[in-house]
């Protein structure tokens, strides 16, 4: 567990800076890196070292983000619409 709390101090503020700059939401941002960190603490077996390990940390935040998007969407329309 170590290992993971080294790669959270290490790489936490620029995966949390990236998400800020695509939300311009602290709040949110914070919310996703906890996620991103989770998610990469659970797939870290899927990490290969073809790419540098913050590259693989800011492909998951921005998937997360991007998800995020299309669920805000949809719940903004159906509240939209009633």
């Amino acid at each position: 567990m170590r290992d993971f709390e080294t790669i959270y101090h290490r790489y936490g503020g620029s995966v949390y800076a990236y998400l800020l700059s695509l939300s311009g939401d602290a709040a949110l941002a914070e919310e996703l890196t906890q996620e991103t960190m989770l998610r990469a603490i659970l797939n870290i077996g899927t990490f290969c070292g073809e790419s540098k390990l913050s590259v693989w940390l800011c492909q998951i935040a921005k998937n997360l983000y991007l998800d995020w998007r299309k669920k805000s969407r949809r719940t903004v329309s159906l509240e939209a619409q009633g």
